[in-house]
């Protein structure tokens, strides 16, 4: 059930258990192979740099000290990247997990489209018993958990509206990710992912930047659902990408060392409070290509 009344939504989303995991059994990355700039994807992408701001060698290395780094917490698949898909070092977009279920996202731009064909990504999934989710044959667009943030443990899906999501891509998500419950809102013009502006951590914390919402009755609602585990961030803390951050335990968060760095004390503290120790790596080059540590990281499920 998709909703985009924010009174429905607190009322249907009060009612649910929280009885599935909330955090990931492991997860995967692409190597940044090839990393240049994606113009098709620029063009929608107010986070990107110019083409001479990529630094491929600095990238890669960037993303080794990455998986490295989470291997600290779970197991961390990485595949190779391609030159011909310069953004496939963000695959959470075009590949989910769910249990059972490989989810291929239907990306707005052909650049992006092209990630979804390769085997090699399918193939490891599908071995392991899962049953492929093509989203490419729905007209809506659906960029999964770039668009899409997930509450894992009581299966809801809070979709931001913007050419990378609108109403039908996100009903064929909470479909495919076999969600109870979706709440729609528009993101403000400029904002082109839900994961830059918003996450939940380990579904029970809420990272928000109320000022990315069109309605401000939507970040209203959320974190009074949420609450009191609320960090809310200003402007230039979700700029430098704090909200794309993600907990692959209950007990810490994951951020680039820029997003860490940027943040007030009040947010660390805030942080803190909600149980949260704040882990970080160097990702200033990754970052040119418009995402950041979460966009990298694509959360494998392997139960309920």
């Amino acid at each position: 059930m998709l909703l985009h009344d924010p009174n429905d939504f607190l009322a249907r989303a009060h009612a649910l258990p929280a009885d599935r995991p909330a955090c990931a059994d492991a997860v995967f990355l692409v190597r940044p192979d090839g990393f240049a700039l994606a113009e098709q994807s620029a063009s929608d992408n107010r986070y990107m740099a110019g083409a001479s701001a990529f630094d491929s060698e600095r990238a890669l290395a960037q993303h080794d000290a990455l998986a490295e780094a989470l291997r600290s917490e779970l197991p961390v698949t990485v595949f190779p990247g391609d030159t011909q898909t310069p953004d496939a070092v963000f695959p959470n977009n075009v590949f989910g997990t769910a249990p059972g279920r490989l989810v291929l996202g239907h990306m707005r731009h052909a650049v992006r489209q092209r990630e979804a064909e390769r085997q090699d990504i399918r193939e490891h999934f599908t071995a392991q018993g899962r049953e492929l989710i093509d989203l490419r044959r729905q007209p809506g667009i659906a960029e999964l958990t770039g668009a899409l943030i997930i509450d894992r443990a009581r299966g809801i899906g809070l979709a931001g509206y913007s050419e990378r999501c609108e109403a039908a891509g996100a009903a064929a998500m909470l479909d495919a990710f076999d969600l109870r419950l979706g709440y729609g809102f528009r993101l403000t013009d400029g904002e082109y992912h839900s994961n830059v502006v918003m996450s939940v951590l380990a579904s029970r914390a809420l990272v928000i930047c109320p000022d990315a919402f069109v309605d401000p009755a939507t970040p209203r609602s959320l974190a009074e659902f949420y609450a009191p585990k609320v960090i809310e961030l200003t402007v230039a803390e979700k700029d430098g990408f704090a909200g794309n951050c993600i907990a692959l335990r209950p007990d810490s968060v994951w951020m680039s060392e820029s997003a860490a760095d940027g943040l007030m004390p009040s947010s660390q503290h805030a942080f803190e409070q909600a149980g949260f120790r704040i882990r970080s790596v160097q990702l200033d080059a990754i970052e040119k290509a418009g995402g950041s540590l979460r966009c990298c990281v694509g959360e494998v499920f392997d139960r309920y």
